[in-house]
């Protein structure tokens, strides 16, 4: 019964909030339920230090929920899913090259850059912090979020071509960064350097092995789908594929962010357009979309919740506010320099690298992730860092992505982003 109180009680505050918000504030969906559950979270803290009682019961109820469990093993494949979706393949094949790079390549140098920078500031605080613990930090914080990037991305109406960069590398650069996380992961439970072979076969067997599956699962489903015709069954054949694919991944021990991705791209595009009547194709969009606007809504009132229970002191307030600055830059460099080497195929100019820097959106994969650190670790002072970080992308980002791009002349008609049908 805990599971079904937890997800009862963040409906029911979701729906609350969504309610407030499309009332008065108007504000985009996700960016606004968050704000509201932190000013919540807020309120209810400093009710708490006056002995208001029910605090308390409100804070022990959202202690118990497993943030880590709730989002990377519960909504996350589902979320992903419903995004691959609505991508079109067809641009992201035109964009592979550049969308590769920057979900690998760059993913790899922002987490050294956010690790070496943090390791050189964190001791300015007499915070002297392991260069393995911020190594994890760097590739926690380094991905940008497909969840964040997708809701957002939404409002703000940029071109087809490189929206679909930011999407295309948001949707499979989380699935880089959790290999690379849990590598680091084991290296620092084990207290050495680790062997070099057996993190080279891990990531092979987490990456490509994710690949591969989603390319089986993805196939498999359209096959499904065009032998029949009867949407109910259809889109209960899409519930099984996320469902069973993630089981699959979890006992395979490949990626199940990556197969879903994958699995959710073939079937959006081929079955789509060779295995669906008008009537499925109607009827699986509008569930899968309002699925994925429920769970949306639900996972960023949670994050706004997490204040309840995080202990963030003044001192890790002004380190996550120097640490956004290091994730800015770190990302603009991660950027710029895949795009410089590109340059000579594609034409990039100053414009996108502004975009893809500040598009490049934080969300509740980072916070999972820090949540998912050891108390042997310095785990409440990562969480407090991650948590700033998060917070300033999706508010203070996601709500001036928008007019940045209308100041820089590149706002377009909806009816041109791929990840917006």
């Amino acid at each position: 019964m805990e599971l079904y109180n937890t997800f009862a009680v963040l409906l029911v505050v979701a729906a609350l909030f969504g309610y407030v918000n499309h009332r008065f504030l108007r504000l985009p969906s996700t960016i606004g339920l968050m704000i509201l559950a932190l000013l919540s979270s807020l309120v209810a803290i400093g009710l708490g230090r006056l002995g208001v009682p029910w605090v308390v019961t409100v804070s022990q109820l959202v202690q118990r929920i497993d943030f880590h469990t709730v989002l990377m093993q519960v909504m996350l494949s589902f979320l992903l899913f419903a995004g691959a979706l609505h991508v079109d393949v067809r641009t992201l094949g035109q964009e592979r090259l550049p969308v590769a790079i920057l979900a690998s390549v760059g993913t790899l140098v922002s987490t050294v850059l956010v690790a070496g920078a943090i390791y050189g500031l964190l001791p300015l605080f007499g915070l002297p912090t392991e260069f393995i613990y911020c190594l994890l930090f760097g590739a926690l914080i380094s991905p940008t979020d497909p969840i964040a990037v997708l809701g957002i991305l939404k409002e703000a109406r940029i071109p087809a071509s490189l929206e679909i960069k930011i999407v295309g590398e948001s949707l499979f650069n989380d699935g880089i960064a959790v290999v690379v996380f849990v590598s680091l992961f084991q290296i620092a439970q084990a207290g050495t350097s680790g062997d070099l072979n057996t993190i080279g076969m891990l990531f092979l067997r987490e990456a490509v092995g994710g690949l591969a599956l989603g390319a089986m699962l993805g196939y498999a489903g359209f096959w499904a789908l065009r032998s029949i015709d009867h949407y109910q069954v259809e889109v209960l054949i899409t519930l099984a594929l996320v469902t069973g694919g993630t089981a699959l991944a979890t006992a395979l021990h490949t990626s199940g962010p990556l197969a879903i991705v994958v699995a959710g791209l073939i079937v959006g595009d081929k079955g789509r357009r060779h295995g669906m009547s008008d009537l499925t194709r109607e009827y699986l969009d509008k569930f899968w979309e309002l699925l994925d606007e429920v769970l949306n809504a639900m996972l960023f009132v949670l994050i706004g919740l997490e204040m309840l229970v995080l202990n963030i002191s003044r001192t890790m307030l002004l380190v996550g506010a120097l640490a956004v600055l290091v994730v800015l830059l770190a990302r603009a460099i991660s950027v710029g320099v895949p795009l410089g080497l590109l340059r000579r195929r594609y034409h990039f100019d100053r414009s996108t690298l502004r975009i893809l820097t500040w598009g490049g959106l934080r969300g509740g994969i980072s916070v999972a992730l820090a949540l998912s650190l050891t108390p042997a670790m310095p785990r409440d002072l990562l969480v407090g860092i991650t948590y700033v970080v998060v917070v300033f992308s999706i508010v203070v980002q996601g709500l001036t992505i928008g007019p940045l791009v209308k100041r820089l002349g590149l706002s377009t008609t909806a009816d041109s982003s791929p990840a917006s049908h």
